[in-house]
């Protein structure tokens, strides 16, 4: 399925030769990666064709894959399609769903129910979206500037997923750089019993753009001592996941955007985990390869193949990027119907073109610029949440994602 060649650069080695593993609760996880849960991008398909990377070099499955997110308040009003989203494949192992709420009981409802139903081994909670439809009701990487209700939300997953499902954590740096939340959300995390915190290297005010402070993570991992710390902004090789936890020393890393149309990233990620040079640089004919093996996985999962096809057309700029393919044919296969007019298009492109180097690597995704930190009026005024933020934080609670 892909081509395993020698970087053209000496590999960075995991400190001291040896592969580090990563210990969530009761899970140990073979190489320190967490797929970062993406809206629309990390469902069953995407998520069982990264582990199939990623268990080149590994002796599991390369990482932890968590599914996309899921608001508590869909899973307490039994919404068909996100219960759908936190059902996992055969092949998935650990389970792992991340949940965003607002609301502590509501929270507390989802995680029983979810136990109940026996669909996780983890549950991760998302405190790191910046987008200004949930930022504005007082939600997702705004909330941690509320400590107490942070600190309830937090406490009422552990209490109710019980020791057998561990409960993460994911924030960001803070709102802004007069309003920082790492440092107590990390220490919070660690006293009501979560197994680990993921901090995203920005604060709600960058997005994503510019570059995430790696410095960050380091000062979280010298407070939080007694629960891993994993790092997560800027991961788009191998090379910069070593870099991140030998310059941090956190104990793993979430990689996001540097999968996005590079599923192979966790072959990579694995191999040098492992110590080893092994990297995947595909050529055209193996991109075609992995996309159809996408199509394939979509088609399963949606068991519809109309909308898998429709699915994986968001998927074209990412897969081609820096590869020879001009700008009529990616229109052609962005607007692809079936996987015989899908194949029809591949077989078109020169498959035989080789990897094209520097241009497929670095960034990917949209980052943006730095925007205004949109929250309720008074939010920061206080760590403490108000009876008037409190009667409105429910509208926070958005089937959206991001962190």
């Amino acid at each position: 399925m892909t081509t395993l060649d020698a970087p053209t650069t000496p590999p960075l080695q995991a400190a001291g030769g040896t592969r580090r593993s990563l210990r969530i609760g009761p899970h140990t996880i073979d190489t320190p990666v967490v797929l970062a849960p993406m809206a629309g991008i990390t469902n069953m398909a995407f998520r069982l064709l990264c582990r199939e990377f990623g268990a080149l070099h590994s002796e599991d499955d390369g990482g932890l894959y968590v599914s996309e997110m899921v608001t508590t308040r869909a899973l307490v009003e039994d919404h068909a399609e996100s219960w759908r989203l936190v059902t996992m494949g055969e092949r998935e192992t650990p389970r792992s769903v991340q949940l965003y709420g607002v609301d502590p009981s509501t929270v507390r409802r989802a995680v029983e129910m979810i136990r109940e139903r026996d669909l996780a081994d983890h549950i991760d909670l998302n405190f790191g979206c910046p987008v200004p439809k949930v930022t504005r009701r007082g939600g997702g990487g705004v909330l941690p500037w509320k400590t107490e209700l942070f600190t309830r939300i937090v406490r009422a997953a552990v209490e109710a997923a019980g020791p057998e499902v561990p409960v993460t954590v994911k924030t960001r740096i803070g709102i802004d750089d007069d309003h920082q939340t790492f440092q107590d959300a990390g220490l919070i995390a660690q006293e009501v019993g979560a197994a680990a915190i993921a901090l995203h290297g920005r604060t709600v005010v960058q997005h994503y753009s510019g570059t995430a402070r790696w410095q960050a993570i380091t000062e979280l991992k010298e407070r939080v001592t007694d629960i891993p710390v994993l790092g997560n902004g800027d991961i788009w090789s191998a090379e910069d996941a070593l870099s991140m936890m030998d310059q941090t020393g956190c104990d793993g890393v979430v990689v996001g955007r540097g999968c996005q149309g590079r599923p192979w990233l966790f072959a990579d990620l694995a191999a040098g985990f492992a110590g080893r040079p092994d990297r995947v640089q595909p050529s055209m004919g193996d991109i075609a390869r992995i996309m159809r093996r996408h199509a394939e996985l979509l088609v399963e999962y949606f068991e519809d193949e109309g909308r898998a096809v429709r699915d994986l057309r968001k998927h074209v700029a990412w897969y081609f990027k820096g590869y020879p393919v001009g700008g009529e044919m990616r229109h052609r296969l962005a607007t692809m119907e079936s996987l015989a007019d899908l194949d029809a298009k591949l077989a078109e492109l020169d498959l035989d073109s080789p990897y094209p180097g520097d241009a497929v690597e670095g960034p990917r995704g949209r980052a943006g610029t730095p925007k205004r930190a949109v929250v309720p009026e008074g939010w920061m005024t206080s760590r403490e949440l108000s009876a008037d933020h409190a009667a409105r934080l429910h509208e926070a609670e958005l089937d959206t994602s991001g962190g």
